[in-house]
């Protein structure tokens, strides 16, 4: 994969989907939410046309407060996951990920807290809110167990918000980089979500 990534949520859609491309604009991963589950379920695809899933997260319970989210491969083994911390998460986010056996492999922590507070109450202002995109921007890094930086997804500028970079700090082996980055969609989702 040739690094960044660049992530684009579709603003004007019924389920959240995210289009995923490298940095010569190939798409890697296109992202679709089901709706109207009990628990969180995602499908990421090859590309747009939807017609080649290469990989599932879902939730492992109904309320996502300290929810662990499973991510399975192509064959529908699992190849890792993704569990946010519920207390820790309340004001910086905070997320670990795991390996196929559960093992704990690295975390996912907000560099810059203030920002996504802040980019949360502009966005519910009338009218302005529509440009919050330009002025606030979240930055999340995952780290390995040593604490060294592994990867870094930032918000960029874009009108009506939605577009996230996706830098690679220390190269991993192509499983890690696909477990990190599928852990990173999860995150977007979820954190989106919290405003």
């Amino acid at each position: 994969m040739n690094f960044p990534l660049n992530l684009v949520f579709k603003v004007f859609t019924f389920a959240p989907t995210i289009r995923v491309t490298d940095a010569n604009g190939a798409e890697v991963f296109f992202v679709k939410q089901k709706l109207f589950k009990l628990r969180d379920s995602i499908n990421v695809f090859a590309d747009s046309s939807q017609s080649r899933q290469v990989a599932t997260i879902n939730a492992d319970r109904m309320i996502d407060w300290s929810a662990k989210f499973g991510i399975a491969g192509e064959n529908g083994q699992l190849v890792g996951g993704v569990g946010r911390k519920g207390m820790r998460s309340l004001w910086s986010a905070h997320y670990e990920v795991f390996n196929a056996t559960g093992a704990h492999t690295g975390t996912i922590r907000e560099e810059n807290p203030g920002a996504k507070i802040m980019d949360g109450i502009f966005s519910e202002i009338p009218f302005l809110g529509m440009l919050n995109g330009y002025f606030f921007h979240p930055r999340y890094l995952l780290s390995d167990l040593n604490g060294q930086p592994v990867m870094r997804l930032k918000k960029m500028s874009a009108f009506l918000g939605g577009t996230f970079q996706l830098e690679q700090v220390t190269p991993g082996t192509p499983e890690e980089d696909e477990r990190n980055i599928l852990s990173f969609l999860m995150l977007v989702l979820l954190e989106r979500r919290r405003g």
